[in-house]
């Protein structure tokens, strides 16, 4: 839903980041910061910065940073509607309601009645487990060795022998029996009528990201079949958008994700601290799930069974990682089956080893694929090689091809030429061939033009100016002078400046609401850390050379652009260039005041 700026900026404002950070992060004030542990990565040492006076914050450490909107997005996974709303709740403000038609209505009250009744059900499963009804389960799980903390922190249950249990203890609250279908937990034939979707099992909640129940698995107790059942798919359960364990996992400081096949493996990983587990749901890993990752992690470990179906499920899984932007690499659990069944025999400890050295996904290809071929016979050999050389052809970059080439080549013990013949003639064939530039001698389709390299010392000079800019009033009103938001070359810079530009217009400078301003994480980290990083120590007459510097360097740059892509094509705007080269020459005479330095 839109929500008009003067609502968020009214929610924003009402909501103190100091104070709704220090629910999440031990802060210490340091002069006019708060300052702690960051909670996107690991440290030990506090970078992470909260400024109640810009109501932003940033880590020196890993880059991330934003407003109190962006860190919850950040840290909870929120949407910026479910951010905005829980702020807005904290602060007792109501957002305006967003109009919708019947239908639509009817949708989000049928999701929300399956969530309530889902929650009903969980509790219900929850406290039989734990009753003389539940002995065989609680037998099994212990059996497994699980505590009973982490029973609870999982919300673990079990659904009785009786094939109506859960539907009687509904309808006594009140729940329709069109409701219990369509929450998954029913089912109805002509024979029983209807009866509970589970009986006789261990059950596990799903949980989405934010720790609402959205579906149920079961584990039979005894040889019943199926051995493990799912709630089925409804208005809130999609087994190919969803991961188990992910709402505990998406909170880890660890910088990737071990991803498994089953309940137990994560529940076994996290009661011995790998918090960082999630499982599939009893699916294979789909596109849905790598883009889902992706959002959290720039690296999976994947720790499949050590079966051939395994093996099956990780090379399957390979490609989807890299096509999400996601590194994978395998985690080896030989000699046992699943990491529940390591970490039992080993220990915690020898399982963080393995991970430590968990192979790269192309290094276990290999592997995967020399079991098909007999390499001492040539014609096998070289059909191997062929096929290696299509999955290089699959990356994206020259400088990935190049290295996976050179580890072939000395693998193999082949040439490197013959390999770049390989790998150019499926580069050919290839789509992927359009979205790169690779350099080989022979030639290769590409794009028209090349896109140009970014100067990174103009890059910065923008960036500090921004930076100088939000600190002193009195450097903008000079700097302004020389300078207009399309002089900055660099595009993230140019919106920025912009965006600020337009906030000293209206006599209302707003770091923080700026940043709304970009939708891309990466860029809301980017903007912060303008508006949060530290001004450069020295004289105030040093400062103010310095600034003077970086001004020349963005004019003479955006003049030298301007003249270069021919923007100069008539008498009026060569004389507004001559005019403007004419500014370079009162640079040294620029006043700037930095009387105003305490800031925005």
């Amino acid at each position: 839903m839109y929500y008009p700026e003067d609502v968020i900026e009214n929610v924003r404002s009402s909501n103190d980041i100091v104070d709704v950070i220090s629910a999440y992060v031990k802060l210490q004030k340091k002069g006019s910061s708060w300052f702690g542990l960051c909670p996107f990565h690991n440290e030990k040492t506090p970078s992470f910065s909260v400024s109640g006076t810009r109501q932003m914050y940033y880590c020196f450490g890993c880059g991330e940073g934003g407003n109190v909107l962006t860190f919850l997005m950040k840290y909870e996974n929120y949407s910026f509607q479910e951010a905005l709303q829980v702020l807005a709740d904290r602060a007792g403000i109501r957002l305006p309601e967003q109009e919708q038609s019947p239908q639509q209505k009817r949708e989000q009250d049928l999701r929300q009645s399956i969530l309530q009744v889902n929650k009903m059900a969980a509790s219900y499963y929850y406290y039989l487990l734990r009753s003389d009804a539940g002995k065989t389960g609680m037998a099994y799980l212990k059996g497994r060795a699980l505590t009973d903390e982490t029973m609870h922190n999982f919300g673990l249950g079990y659904a009785g022998r009786g094939g109506t249990n859960l539907i009687r203890y509904l309808r006594s609250k009140g729940i329709s029996d069109e409701l219990i279908r369509e929450a998954g937990l029913a089912g109805t034939d002509e024979k029983r009528g209807m009866y509970d979707k589970f009986w006789n099992r261990v059950i596990f909640p799903i949980m989405d990201a934010n720790s609402r129940v959205i579906g149920f698995g079961g584990r039979v107790m005894g040889d019943g079949k199926p051995k493990y059942l799912n709630s089925p798919e409804t208005k809130i359960f999609d087994k190919s958008r969803n991961l188990y364990g992910l709402n505990f996992a998406k909170r880890t400081k660890e910088k990737y994700l071990i991803v498994c096949e089953g309940y137990m493996d994560v529940i076994a990983m996290h009661q011995a601290g790998f918090t960082n587990a999630v499982a599939s749901l009893g699916t294979a890993l789909t596109s849905r799930h790598a883009a889902l990752l992706r959002r959290y992690t720039e690296e999976v470990i994947l720790s499949y069974d050590s079966d051939e179906a395994g093996v099956k499920a990780a090379m399957r899984a390979i490609p989807l990682m890299r096509e999400a932007g996601v590194r994978a690499k395998v985690l080896d659990l030989s000699p046992y089956k699943d990491p529940d069944e390591f970490i039992k025999a080993e220990g915690a400890d020898s399982f963080r080893m393995r991970l430590e050295n968990a192979r790269g996904s192309f290094d276990f290809t290999l592997t995967v694929m020399e079991k098909q071929y007999d390499l001492k016979n040539p014609e096998s050999r070289t059909e191997f090689l062929k096929q290696v050389s299509r999955k290089i052809a699959d990356f994206d970059t020259e400088v990935e091809r190049e290295s996976y080439m050179q580890a072939v080549s000395e693998r193999y013990n082949t040439s490197m030429d013959g390999l770049r013949q390989m790998v150019l003639r499926y580069l050919v064939q290839s789509p992927a061939s359009l979205r790169d530039d690779y350099d080989g001698e022979e030639p290769v389709r590409r794009p028209a033009a090349k896109r140009k390299k970014s100067d990174e010392g103009l890059v910065s000079a923008q960036s500090m100016i921004l930076t100088w800019m939000s600190e002193y009033p009195g450097f903008f009103k000079s700097a302004s002078k020389f300078l207009t938001p399309l002089d900055f070359t660099d595009p993230f810079c140019r919106k920025a400046a912009g965006l600020l530009y337009a906030q000293y217009e209206s006599g209302s400078v707003n770091p923080a609401r700026l940043v709304d301003s970009f939708t891309d994480p990466e860029e809301q980290s980017r903007a912060a850390a303008l508006f949060q990083a530290p001004v450069p120590s020295g004289s105030e007459g040093e400062l103010k050379g310095a600034m003077r510097e970086a001004v020349r360097r963005v004019l003479e740059a955006s003049l030298a652009g301007q003249e270069e892509d021919g923007v100069i094509v008539d008498l009026a705007s060569l004389q507004q260039s001559i005019e403007r080269r004419r500014l370079l020459d009162d640079l040294d005479r620029m006043e700037i005041d930095l009387g105003l330095g305490e800031g925005v």
